[in-house]
């Protein structure tokens, strides 16, 4: 589970420290001290997997040099308790992985600190606690002066005076903030279900008393002798902790579910573990975590690992389920039939675009559309609307992101914005919902379960209607639970299969395929039309993509065009490779301007693409709310029309319905609104909802099928993919990991089986045995209508919608049995490499570098162990359940496994062999050569001897 921690503290003279030794330290250098006249040497320090200095604009390249940056600033600091730096230490998400981890790091140390002028040195440190846990944690050290025009200085750049404001104590909580904000949206990037938070205990209403972080130089100062009360305090408040948590076991459970839906008993033992002063006490804390009526057992899940969760997180998805049984149970919203015949008259919606639309505008107050990308949900939901509207209902539309909101808005004409800005105004006792209410939720697949049941929680008491619609397949919901999937399920839901968006039929095809899980099958047609292409690394493919983006500008500049990726560090690559293309070009116009945003300092000219990144209802040139403002939500896009020769004023073209650049225009100043970037390229995550004439997209290992459904479908026209064979050996690896199965769970999940199992469930949990979360009762058959020759009649057969349901319902059985016997194939593909590549390499290795296929078998058994972290599911399936893969007779590949870095063991291991046989052949070489001499000594003998007389 990821742990938040975010220390600030100064490094003064006053206590004694030296900024040189500091750096030394961190950076696991030797470093020479000008002032003190002597080398502090640190370079044996194990641990230390990142280290770089960070400029801000103007600063001089010689303070690249560790040595050269902090000798210049211990010369320019007189006084004897002068402060020479500051440091922050923060704590990585371990689940990212080090190049994620590195990448989050120097995205934050870039934004809020080099962005303001400060140079930065950061080191990432990539230790391990007493019981073998990575512990993965930040230094970064900060100049306290202005970078200026110095006339002494060796370039004319030093230090200058003292910038107080870097000190302000406002700066703090709002730096811990945005940590919080940029780790979580990289987790739920890379599809990890964990979550940190800033805010203290007690604000996160957790009754735990903050302890001292005690790393490894604590306890060597401590085992000196020195801050032994520090160390004493810690264990105080870890003792005091533990004794909170045995007496109430849920503060473990509110503290574990704040961050993520569900938990295995690892998790727990490490959150104990932290809380807890010595063995005997985690051992009685732990027994009493696990004996209390609170801890919910919610079984196995697909890996064969127990979920636990608390009973709030239950109970707040049964008020979920309960709430959508009332709203469906209550039919207040009909629409007449003369009206939706009004409604469709003129229009030209498809059979099942026409059932959907039967569907939504029954009586019931909960109805689901699910909905293959591209398939026309807009255009369907635009005809519903009318027929609302007509019928005196005021229709509302809302979506998790903003671009989202703005493409509903778009294509149904249904005023939108997004759940996180009505909840706001709902709290505010504004806009409330009333029974004459139909609220659209549009992308419901990405709203979380806590979410949901606050908004149908709410609809349900108001009496208003719920219509959700979205594709459980495409993203996943970035907060705990996957609803909207569940609720499916157990309501039904009309489904649109037949796509739309794309204009070739085999193109349609692919998108039905990628919908279904046949990520393989819809990649070998895009391939075959030559629109998937290879790169030797991952900087190539980006080039290739750009070039190819560059062309299709210049080719057929009125099409609408997006370069997708899934790490926000490759769409600012992209970013800064498609603007240069624009500047060489001549498509901008006039000379850069540097605008200071949130992100960090953008040069922009007339002409730019920009993205709007924060919602605001009404942005003008004064940044004011009022009437006459232009809204723009998270994810707009607009062209640069002008640029304040200060780059404090933008003046934007809002992109519109007609595309690029044609919408309303809007003039703001920076110093009110700098959420904003170049808008070339965008995540995958920003592009769910959007409709463009040709999509442009850089695959990766992060990516899984959800994503690759998302990408590989926002296009009219067509697409180009582009990938690097760094990151993926070949096409068939590419497609594996494209097509790798993520879809969430909520504790519904774990309650399926016999009646009797279900209610053994709820027993265990303290539900009724009733519930109606365990016990499902069957959907009710309806009966059939009468056929008759009107759409509006077909639309309300009611066989068509259970239909559908069944069909949902069984597809996502399907995908997941997929998934499941993908990740088996892939875990025996990878035990039969393993035994390929091990027996290739042991059979030349007597021969070493004699065999010229020695080198060849080494190099792909260090590729093999790079690999492994691309296939987590396949690793994690041989760890939990190794015997049924015959681990047990692999002792070679079960070390690897164990590992916490496969490479750099089979590396070791390969050194190792390697050396052994080198000794062993230089001893066989020995032995050889003395038996030889003793041979040769014999025949010399003999011969001195004369021949021997035989009789």
């Amino acid at each position: 589970m990821a742990i938040y921690h975010f220390s600030a503290k100064v490094i003064s003279r006053a206590s004694g420290r030296s900024a040189i030794a500091a750096a030394a330290y961190r950076s696991a250098s030797q470093l020479y001290d000008e002032r003190l006249g002597r080398a502090q040497d640190y370079s044996v320090k194990p641990g230390v997997v990142h280290s770089e200095i960070l400029l801000p604009v103007g600063a001089p390249a010689r303070w690249l040099d560790r040595s050269v940056l902090w000798n210049e600033v211990e010369a320019g600091e007189k006084r004897q308790d002068a402060q020479l730096a500051k440091e922050f230490e923060i704590a990585l998400p371990q689940e990212l992985g080090q190049a994620e981890a590195i990448r989050l790091a120097r995205d934050f140390v870039h934004e809020q600190f080099v962005a303001r002028g400060m140079v930065a040195d950061l080191n990432v440190h990539w230790g391990k606690t007493a019981d073998g846990e990575a512990q993965p944690h930040a230094h970064v050290m900060l100049t306290m002066r202005r970078v200026e025009p110095l006339a002494l200085a060796p370039d004319g750049v030093g230090f200058g005076l003292k910038e107080r404001a870097w000190n302000d104590r406002a700066l703090l909580p709002a730096w811990r903030a945005r940590w919080a904000e940029l780790a979580n949206k990289r987790l739920a990037e890379l599809g990890h279900d964990v979550r940190i938070d800033h805010r203290s205990y007690r604000e996160q209403g957790i009754a735990l008393e903050p302890q001292n972080k005690i790393g490894p130089a604590g306890m060597r100062r401590e085992s000196r002798a020195q801050a032994a009360e520090r160390a004493a305090e810690h264990r105080a408040i870890a003792a005091r902790n533990g004794l909170a948590i045995a007496e109430k076991p849920e503060i473990a459970l509110t503290a574990l579910t704040h961050q993520q839906s569900s938990f295995t008993r690892r998790d727990l033992a490490r959150f104990v573990d932290r809380h807890t002063d010595g063995a005997d006490q985690f051992r009685d804390v732990m027994a009493k975590v696990e004996a209390s009526l609170e801890l919910v057992r919610l079984g196995m899940d697909g890996r064969g690992r127990e979920r636990l969760t608390s009973r709030e997180m239950l109970t707040v998805e049964r008020r979920m389920e309960q709430a959508a049984d009332a709203l469906g149970n209550r039919r207040t919203h009909a629409v007449s039939l003369e009206r939706r015949r009004a409604a469709l008259d003129g229009t030209e919606l498809g059979r099942e675009q026409a059932l959907a639309f039967g569907h939504v505008t029954r009586a019931r107050d909960l109805t689901l559309v699910v909905g293959y990308a591209g398939s026309g949900k807009s255009t369907m939901l635009g005809v519903a609307r009318r027929a609302w509207a007509a019928e005196g209902y005021r229709v509302r539309g809302a979506a998790l992101s903003g671009v989202a909101a703005e493409g509903l808005e778009a294509g149904s004409g249904i005023e939108s914005r997004t759940i996180a800005s009505l909840e706001y105004a709902w709290a505010q006792g504004k806009e409330t919902l009333s029974a004459r209410d139909v609220l659209v939720v549009d992308e419901a697949g990405m709203v979380g379960s806590r979410q949901m049941e606050r908004v149908l929680s709410r609809a349900r008491a108001a009496g208003a209607k719920v219509v959700l619609v979205g594709d459980p397949e495409q993203l996943q919901a970035i907060e705990a639970g996957a609803a909207f999937r569940a609720l499916a399920e157990r309501h039904g839901a009309a489904e649109i299969t037949e796509v739309r968006r794309q204009r070739d039929e085999w193109q349609r095809q692919a998108t039905r395929e990628l919908a279904t899980g046949h990520t393989a099958e819809a990649l070998g047609r895009y391939t075959a039309s030559g629109m998937v292409r290879e790169a030797d690394t991952r900087e190539d493919a980006r080039a290739a993509l750009v070039a190819g983006w560059d062309d299709a500008r210049k080719t057929a500049p009125e099409e609408s065009r997006i370069i997708l990726a899934y790490t926000r560090d490759d769409v600012r690559t992209l970013n800064r490779l498609a603007r240069e293309r624009m500047r060489e070009s001549g498509a901008l116009h006039g000379a850069d301007q540097a605008v200071q945003t949130e992100r960090g300092e953008r040069a922009f000219a007339a002409g730019d693409r920009i993205m709007f990144l924060r919602n605001e209802r009404a942005l003008d040139s004064g940044g004011s709310s009022d009437r006459d403002g232009v809204a723009v939500k998270n994810g707009t896009l607009g062209t640069v029309l002008a640029v304040g020769a200060d780059g404090e004023k933008l003046t934007v073209r809002l992109d519109g319905l007609g595309g690029a650049a044609q919408g309303r225009a809007v003039t703001f100043s920076v110093g009110d609104y700098a959420h904003i970037d170049h808008g070339y390229a965008a995540t995958v995550h920003k592009a769910q909802g959007v409709t463009v004439d040709r999509t442009h997209v850089l695959a990766t290992p992060f990516m899984d099928r959800h994503a690759a459904y998302v990408a590989l479908t926002r296009h009219r026209g067509g697409v180009s993919l582009h990938y690097a064979r760094e990151d993926f050996a070949d096409r068939a690896r590419l497609a594996q990991v494209l097509g790798r199965e993520r879809a969430k769970d909520t504790s519904l999940d774990y309650g399926a089986g016999e009646p009797e199992l279900a209610r053994s469930y709820a027993a265990r949990r303290g539900l009724a045995p009733e519930s109606e979360i365990v016990v499902r009762p069957g959907m009710p058959e309806l009966a059939p209508k009468s056929p008759a020759a009107t759409r509006v009649t077909a639309v309300e057969q009611a066989q068509a919608i259970a239909a559908g349901k069944t069909k949902f319902r069984e597809r996502y059985a399907a995908h997941q049995q997929q998934a499941m016997e993908r990740d088996e194939r892939a875990a025996r593909d990878l035990v039969a490499t393993w035994d390929r590549l091990a027996g290739r390499f042991e059979a030349v290795l007597p021969k070493l570098d004699a065999d010229p296929t020695f080198g060849g078998a080494r190099d792909a058994l260090l590729r093999f162990g790079r690999g492994f972290k691309d296939q987590p599911a396949a690793v994690a399936l041989l760890r939990e359940r190794g015997e049924a893969f015959g681990m047990t007779t692999r002792p070679g590949l079960q070390r690897v496994l164990a590992a916490a870095q496969p490479e750099q063991l089979i590396a070791a291991s390969i050194t190792g062999a390697e050396a052994d046989m080198r000794a062993e052949l230089k001893q066989r070489a020995e032995l050889e050569a003395k038996r030889q001499q003793e041979l040769e000594a014999k025949q010399r003998q003999a011969l001195r001897r004369g021949p021997s007389l035989e009789w």
